[in-house]
């Protein structure tokens, strides 16, 4: 019974904590305004998709995509720390030193559901993806943002989706819609 109290404390003050890091957070997106904007990815990944069908479908999504928490945390650790972070110096050589053997990615933008189930689980990218500059879109929906991202990508759920800079009209859908939200911030 103690033990029950205890991560019943805990978890509503990891909830507390991410709650209040995603009401600071600009770029989150719920009830119609997240329809349209899974509606749109989804509409320019299949016209994408059209355009080049030499590989097949789950290989393709994959060299667009990051897909999961570990995937993404896996492309951001990879990527260069911005400089006057707050990585040490320690961990940035250990970094270059990993990117040297590993070719060069960048996440464009980061798309992470404010639903999952501990809320540790997705506590971290904000951060880590601030330290690489990389802008964060939060999914909220009251009947499963991670449902929704799933849907995204034709699975039953994702937590968190990277999305891959290659220059596609996939990036350019989302570079508008990273520019949108720089406009209304400033308004």
């Amino acid at each position: 019974m103690r033990m029950k109290n205890k991560n019943k404390g805990l978890s509503v003050l990891a909830q507390i904590g991410s709650a209040d890091h995603i009401a600071q957070q600009p770029n989150s997106y719920e009830g119609e305004s997240l329809l349209h904007l899974l509606n749109s990815i989804q509409r320019e990944i299949k016209l994408s998709r059209l355009s080049d069908e030499s590989l097949p479908y789950k290989i393709w999504l994959k060299q667009q995509f990051s897909i999961g928490v570990n995937d993404v945390t896996r492309v951001l650790e990879r990527m260069l720390p911005v400089t006057g972070s707050i990585t040490s110096p320690p961990q940035k050589a250990l970094c270059d030193c990993r990117n040297s053997k590993s070719p060069h990615l960048k996440l464009q933008a980061i798309l992470i559901s404010t639903d999952c189930n501990p809320r540790g689980l997705t506590k971290h990218l904000p951060i880590l993806a601030s330290s690489r500059q990389v802008p964060v879109i939060f999914v909220k929906d009251k009947n499963g943002g991670s449902f929704k991202l799933g849907e995204m990508v034709n699975l039953k759920t994702a937590m968190a989706i990277g999305i891959k800079a290659r220059g596609n009209s996939i990036n350019k859908l989302i570079g508008e819609i990273l520019e949108d939200n720089q406009v209304n911030r400033s308004c």
